[in-house]
C-alpha cells in the first residue's frame, strides 16, 4: 500500500501545472485562484530557505525576503555592526561609492580608523560610520523646504529634486554623515572623463544621470541603505560586500531575523545616545574601543 502512494505522488509543482491546465474548463471566477498559486510557487522558488551551517549573507537574505512580504509600515530596517570583526579592508566604502556613483568629498560609508596607547602597548581599531537613520532625526526638523523625510520603514531618505543645497541638514546632522555634492569628477583635469563617473546613480529606486546643473549636482546627499537594492530582495551593497562578515541588516520587527538576534545577545551601543536621535544603526564591540 505504502509502496502505491509513493508511486502515484505528484510534485507541487506538477500539481500546479496540471491545475493550470485544468482551469481553462473553469468558470472565470476559478482563474484568479490559478493565478495566485502561480505566483505563490514563483516566491517560493525565488527564496532561498537559509538553514544553521549556511552563509550569514543567505540568512539575512531570507529575512530581507519576509520583511518585503509586510506593509512598509510594518517593517523596521535596521544595521548591526560588530567592531571587533572589522579588518579595516574599506571594502564598504569602496562598494557604497561604486553603488552609488559617488564623487569626491562624498562618502556614505566612512571607517574610522582609530589607535590607542602607547607604543608597545598599542590598540588599532576600526569603527564603520554612516547616516544613522534616527527614529527623530534632527536633519529632517531641519530641512527649511522638506527634502528630507523619514519613511514608514525608519529610512531617512531625500527628495534631491526639493533640495537647495543650504546645508541645513550638514549642520544638524550631529554624526557627519551628509555632504554636499558639489558636482566634482576624479577625473577631471585629465584627458578624458571617464565614462564611469558619469554612469547614473539608481538611488531612492530612480535614475540619475550625472549631468552638471541636475541632481544630485548640487544637493546634500547620504547613505540610505540602498532602498533601490533592498525593496527589490537585494542586501546593501555594504553587508554583501564585507569580507570579515562583521554588517548586519534586517528588520528588528521580527525577532527571528539575525540583526533583531545580535541586538538581544549582545551588548550594544548606539552612538551619541544622549542626545535623544534614536539610531537605528547599533555597535557589539564598542565598549572596548577609545573614540
Amino acid at each position: 500500500m505504502a509502496e502505491g502512494i509513493s508511486q502515484n505522488r505528484i510534485s507541487r509543482r506538477d500539481f500546479l501545472k496540471l491545475s493550470s491546465a485544468a482551469g481553462v474548463t473553469l468558470a472565470i471566477s476559478g482563474i484568479p485562484k490559478i493565478a495566485s498559486a502561480a505566483l505563490e510557487e514563483k516566491k517560493e522558488e525565488n527564496k532561498i530557505k537559509w538553514k544553521k551551517g549556511d552563509d550569514i549573507l543567505l540568512r539575512m537574505r531570507d529575512d530581507l525576503l519576509r520583511a518585503l512580504d509586510k506593509p512598509v509600515d510594518e517593517r523596521s530596517w535596521a544595521m548591526a555592526l560588530d567592531v571587533r570583526k572589522c579588518v579595516g579592508c574599506y571594502g564598504c566604502t569602496i562598494a557604497c561609492k561604486s553603488e552609488n556613483v559617488s564623487p569626491p568629498g562624498v562618502a556614505y560609508r566612512k571607517v574610522l580608523d582609530l589607535e590607542a596607547g602607547k607604543y608597545p602597548d598599542l590598540r588599532r581599531d576600526f569603527v564603520p560610520v554612516l547616516c544613522n537613520h534616527c527614529e527623530n532625526p534632527p536633519c529632517v526638523t531641519a530641512c527649511p523646504v522638506k527634502a528630507t523625510t523619514k519613511r514608514p520603514d525608519g529610512i531617512v531618505d531625500m527628495i534631491y529634486k526639493q533640495c537647495i543645497g543650504c546645508r541645513a541638514c550638514l549642520n544638524a546632522c550631529p554624526y557627519g554623515s551628509r555632504q554636499s555634492d558639489f558636482g566634482q569628477f576624479y577625473t577631471d583635469k585629465t584627458p578624458q572623463l571617464e565614462d564611469y563617473e558619469t554612469r547614473p546613480a539608481f538611488e531612492y529606486k530612480k535614475e540619475w544621470p550625472r549631468q552638471k546643473g541636475k541632481s544630485p549636482i548640487g544637493n546634500a546627499r547620504k547613505c540610505h541603505f540602498c532602498i533601490h537594492r533592498i525593496e527589490r530582495g537585494i542586501l546593501p551593497s555594504c553587508v554583501a560586500t564585507c569580507i570579515a562578515k562583521a554588517t548586519y541588516f534586517g528588520d528588528v520587527n521580527d525577532k527571528e531575523s539575525l540583526v533583531s538576534e545580535l541586538i538581544a545577545q549582545n551588548k550594544t551601543k548606539r552612538l551619541k545616545e544622549e542626545l535623544g536621535t534614536k539610531p537605528r544603526v547599533y555597535y557589539i564591540g564598542l565598549e572596548e574601543v577609545r573614540l
